[in-house]
């Protein structure tokens, strides 16, 4: 796979060290059991896989390049590059600024926009109407487009399922970015429809089935279909795609159940049943996969508590907390600098969407077991980090540099 040009500041020695190692040993990705970093009074089990991915390394050597290749001119960003605080900082730092917020709402106006400024499309792609009013400003939006080639895939996917009559049922949370430019995308093409989740899809199929009245679609619904869908119609041929980043075991679940309503629903075999479900297994995202994969194992370890890193409004992060949160205390935090003393961390609750302070979180154990991850968009800096920080609770930091070199 291909190798990026990422800011030194990014990057980390220890984590650099311990993932290469890893590699080595098993470049075919199938063993999943955690990373042992063992620090005497201090034992942290990294999962196999976490950090950057593929699409995000992309986009942020793309931004960072294009700062320097356009001094001078005023370099915007359409909503953040990707959903870490850091990295946006940093961007903004340089001077880019940011068109829209992470909801698209407007911060900066298009109008304001000339030809000779750059606008940098994020990792999680755009919407059709958001580039061709690019585009009628003059804004070349092909030129410096990070959008990830995973997210792309899903895009294609639902083309080639659509020219065959299939209506796209996308699994994904309708507010985040990703979703909004997979729905414009879907929906150019095809009748599309947003679910969020079971609840949703259970509803729907109730609509396939005719059990909930074709008016009442329209209201449950609403903002999250295409215009013109027809109910009595477009739901007879589905087929399901997702935003990348959503719990890939959730997206299968969603998948399952409405193939097996239609299966039931027509009487259809498993000769039978493309002819109203179409197969689309192959837009799940690899390192989404790769990175839930790895939780489900390392959870597998007896530990004490598990700690998330990345940022608080990213939809892959979320889901690891999310996962980890099913067997054990789990502190999600976007930084070193959450974790206060031994006794206190500033988290965020993603239940309540708001950072709290726990008290006595790591307990008097010894050895104290420790599970950290992190999400795709989590410079390996920040991780290593949070373990340069717990280890100095326990006065073993200086026994980080020994551990680097021995993977070596």
């Amino acid at each position: 796979m291909k190798s990026f040009n990422v800011p030194i500041i990014y990057r980390s020695p220890l984590i650099n060290a311990v993932k290469a190692s890893r590699k080595a040993a098993d470049k075919m990705k199938k063993d999943f059991t955690p990373t042992l970093l063992n620090l005497g009074p201090l034992q942290i089990y990294l999962a196999r896989h976490f950090g950057f991915c593929y699409g995000v390394e992309n986009a942020i050597e793309i931004s960072f390049r294009t700062i320097e290749e356009n001094p001078g001119k005023r370099i915007f960003l359409l909503s953040e590059m990707i959903h870490n605080p850091q990295v946006n900082a940093d961007l903004q730092q340089r001077g880019v600024q940011f068109l829209q917020d992470t909801y698209g709402q407007q911060l900066i106006p298009f109008e304001s926009l000339t030809p000779e400024d750059v606008v940098i499309i994020p990792a999680f792609g755009t919407t059709l109407e958001i580039e061709a009013k690019l585009k009628g400003f003059g804004i070349p939006t092909e030129k410096y487009n990070t959008t990830c080639p995973f997210v792309e895939k899903v895009w294609n996917r639902s083309e080639q399922i659509a020219k065959k009559g299939y209506t796209i049922v996308i699994h994904g949370k309708p507010k985040h970015e990703e979703t909004r430019a997979t729905f414009s995308h879907a929906a150019e093409n095809a009748p599309s429809v947003i679910v969020n989740d079971m609840n949703d899809t259970e509803l729907l199929a109730q609509y396939i089935t005719g059990e909930q009245d074709p008016d009442s679609f329209y209201s449950s619904f609403a903002g999250r279909y295409s215009e013109g869908f027809d109910v009595t119609k477009h739901l007879q041929r589905i087929g399901v795609v997702n935003q990348t980043t959503q719990l890939a075991t959730d997206t299968q679940a969603i998948a399952d159940y409405l193939k097996q309503t239609m299966r039931q629903h027509y009487a259809l075999t498993d000769a039978t049943i493309g002819e109203r479900f179409a197969d689309t297994r192959d837009t799940l995202c690899y390192a989404t996969n790769d990175n839930q994969t790895a939780i489900t194992h390392m959870l597998q370890t007896p530990a004490d508590l598990a700690i998330v890193v990345g940022g608080y409004n990213s939809s892959n992060t979320t889901h690891l907390v999310e996962l980890c949160e099913e067997k054990l205390p789990t502190y999600f935090i976007n930084s070193e600098e959450k974790l206060l003393s031994r006794t206190d961390v500033l988290h965020y609750n993603y239940h309540s969407k708001q950072e709290v302070l726990t008290s006595s979180f790591l307990p008097d154990q010894s050895p104290l077991r420790v599970l950290i991850t992190s999400g795709a968009s989590c410079p390996d800096a920040l991780v290593e980090g949070v373990i340069r920080k717990l280890a100095s609770f326990y006065g073993v930091e200086e026994k980080i540099d020994e551990l680097a070199a021995s993977f070596e």
